[in-house]
């Protein structure tokens, strides 16, 4: 192999961290190009900020020359969002001779309206634009035409995020399937608050759709779903629907359930081409619906996603419903997440992306 990248990680999410999953599976994919990647993390939490940059120095004396591309969410390199210490990590790279990326999978600053929340969104904004500017490469994993706080700049380049699952072949079904049953998979809930508002709009979503004559089975399962079980199954304790909840669980497994599936519910959200969760359903060749909103640009738009409107409740158990109860639109929107899997999420096209902007040769 003669090129080399380092994917610096800041603090490790728990239980599951997305953003090293994507580091593993986009290495796993470069080095199938002859391109190797090493995942270094700069664990501040854990030996404190003085001591984890004197590390960094130490070791970044061996990336003279080498691209070493930092992966940036704010409470990666913060405790409560607030960034402050990420310019003086680029500034070490660039001391050592490095070449310096950021690949952004957080676009937006937090939302919020009290004090604390304004004053967090402007400093991350702020270093947000320090990070633009110190890096020679910017990976936006959203359009950037919907990045509201970036300037035009010839750094960015463009790149989705792709499911954090192997990639194998569709098929695979359950034994124990109910005929005449559309099996809707969801993959992950949110904790606190966020989570029990998704938990009411899934419900809703299912009364609509069996109270019009669809069969259901949901199947949920990821991060998160297991603690809602309760809460669903008492929500939905008087609607004609199988229920099945699993917690965390290898990719393996995940993938092959959601490709068990014959359509995947995403409302964390409106969909985006930086939420990995989401693209899981294209990944596995399946119909995704979901909420549109500001992100919700290509190629996501390419996919087989079927959107609606958050603010409509109505709108996504009628999608639901026909999701049911038509299997021509079934079928056509499967082929279509199929080619934009290929097209744009695989990870050997997100591999080519990277090596593309990073002019290696391979």
């Amino acid at each position: 192999m003669n090129s080399n990248v380092v994917f610096l990680l800041g603090r490790k999410d728990e239980p599951t961290d997305a953003v090293e999953e994507y580091c593993y599976y986009l290495c796993e994919a470069l080095g199938n190009r002859s391109v190797r990647g090493k995942i270094v993390r700069v664990a501040w939490n854990e030996r404190g900020w003085t001591r984890a940059l004197q590390l960094l120095r130490q070791v970044a004396e061996n990336w003279r020359g080498r691209w070493v591309l930092l992966q940036y969410t704010a409470l990666a390199w913060s405790g409560r969002g607030f960034p402050r210490r990420v310019p003086a990590v680029l500034e070490i790279l660039r001391r050592a001779g490095a070449r310096v990326g950021v690949a952004f999978h957080d676009v937006e600053p937090f939302a919020g309206k009290r004090a604390v929340d304004v004053l967090r969104r402007r400093f991350q904004l702020r270093v947000m634009r320090q990070m633009l500017r110190a890096a020679e490469l910017a990976v936006f994993t959203v359009s950037p035409s919907v990045v509201p706080w970036l300037s035009p700049t010839n750094k960015v380049v463009f790149i989705p995020v792709g499911a954090n699952l192997p990639e194998t072949q569709n098929g695979g079904a359950y034994a124990d399937r109910q005929a005449g049953f559309t099996r809707i998979a969801v993959y992950g809930i949110t904790g606190g608050e966020a989570g029990s508002e998704e938990c009411s709009e899934i419900a809703r979503a299912i009364r609509f759709a069996t109270a019009r004559g669809a069969k259901l089975e949901l199947h949920a399962f990821g991060r998160g779903a297991a603690e809602r079980e309760k809460e669903l199954r008492e929500q939905l304790k008087d609607v004609p629907v199988t229920l099945q909840f699993e917690g965390l669980l290898p990719a393996g497994r995940i993938a092959f359930l959601i490709r068990a599936a014959d359509a995947t519910l995403f409302v964390r959200g409106p969909i985006s081409s930086r939420r990995g969760s989401a693209i899981a359903g294209i990944a596995c060749g399946r119909p995704v619906i979901a909420y549109r909103g500001r992100e919700t640009a290509a190629p996501i738009t390419e996919a087989g996603v079927m959107l609606v409107e958050r603010d409509n409740p109505d709108e996504l158990g009628a999608a639901l419903l026909r999701m049911a109860t038509d299997r021509v639109l079934r079928n056509e929107l499967s082929e279509r997440s199929a080619r934009a899997q290929k097209a744009f999420f695989g990870w050997g096209t997100i591999a080519d992306r990277y090596i593309e902007a990073m002019k290696l040769k391979t």
